[in-house]
């Protein structure tokens, strides 16, 4: 459960190591604005990301590959509290007609973002609850982002993007079906 009154105690503290004076007018609610928006952008860890799993089964054996690309992405690097910002990428090949209501794909990779987290954790944490939840013959999560701690501090690398692939299924040990998934997943990218 998140502590409010402990970030905002942190949170003045902060300020006070950085030689700021937290009782300046512009910082008199910082640590309040500041425990607030934790909140929401860790709210993924009081959540479940089966709230957001919605399986239909469909009559027609749907057994054909779904991609839904340009999901949108925001994390905290875990290693400096600095965003992460890309998009999500996912791809599944539905077993028995089980499918998914495509929306819930944004809804689930949210969950997973809204952690402290590493970008290649959180592509296999993704692939992993989809294909273990689902069953279906594959999965498929590609992400790329741009990590903040990479472009204003450190190596200043502005502009810079960081890709990570995680396959389960017939999507990793088929060659013909990865070599495809591949090729939806990065087209028009680079």
């Amino acid at each position: 459960m998140l502590d409010t009154k402990r970030i905002e105690d942190a949170v003045r503290e902060l300020l006070l190591a950085v030689g700021e004076d937290p009782e300046r007018e512009g910082l008199l609610e910082t640590p309040q604005r500041v425990a607030r928006m934790y909140g929401e952008i860790f709210s993924g860890l009081q959540d479940d990301p089966k709230n957001y799993l919605k399986i239909f089964n469909e009559q027609g054996q749907h057994e054909e590959m779904v991609v839904v690309r340009d999901i949108p992405l925001y994390s905290v690097c875990e290693h400096h509290l600095l965003p992460f910002i890309g998009k999500a990428h996912i791809a599944y090949i539905p077993k028995g007609g089980q499918i998914i209501g495509l929306s819930k794909f944004a809804r689930i990779v949210d969950c997973f973002a809204r952690r402290p987290q590493v970008q290649e954790r959180l592509t296999a944490q993704i692939a992993d609850f989809l294909y273990d939840n689902m069953k279906p013959y594959g999965v498929a999560v590609l992400i790329e982002a741009e990590h903040l701690c990479m472009t204003m501090r450190g190596a200043r690398a502005a502009g810079s993007s960081t890709q990570t692939s995680a396959l389960r299924g017939s999507m990793r040990t088929d060659a013909k079906t990865r070599a495809e998934v591949m090729s939806l997943l990065t087209r028009g990218r680079g």
